[in-house]
């Protein structure tokens, strides 16, 4: 039995995406293939790679990339926005089984200090792992 593949998609395919690319890899990679992309490919933010980190998950071997990529290229039984922006302006990928919307607000976005700002990437990543968690209970 061949595996559902995920694309989580963001604006810039820098945090919220990649997080959740990560965490069903992370908890469901026997019933599931994860990809992230985005409108844009704005690179990793250190900010993910360290809040991703500080929970045992290195997502160094992960890249940003545009959606693209895949667009047109891959069957996707589900297609995940995380980002108003991204659900306003992706465009539609044929086949696609399901496809939902998760409002998360971007961590990038927070302009305070840097250690206020890593603390909106802890609860951007937090926010994410349970949607990912809710998600495999829903749909394994």
């Amino acid at each position: 039995m061949s595996k559902a593949k995920v694309l989580f998609i963001c604006t810039g395919n820098s945090a919220r995406s990649q997080m959740a690319e990560a965490f069903l890899r992370e908890y469901a990679s026997d019933d599931f293939e994860a990809y992230s992309g985005g409108l844009n490919a704005e690179g990793i933010h250190t900010m993910t790679k360290q809040v991703m980190q500080e929970v045992g998950l290195n997502i160094s071997d992960q890249e940003s990339k545009e959606i693209s990529r895949f667009l047109g290229k891959k069957h996707f039984g589900f297609l995940v926005t995380v980002c108003r922006k991204a659900e306003e302006n992706c465009p539609t990928f044929p086949d696609v089984s399901t496809r939902l919307f998760w409002d998360i607000e971007d961590p990038k976005s927070f302009t305070e200090s840097d250690q206020e700002k890593l603390d909106k990437f802890r609860e951007t990543r937090d926010e994410v792992e349970t949607k990912v968690k809710k998600f495999i209970a829903q749909h394994s």
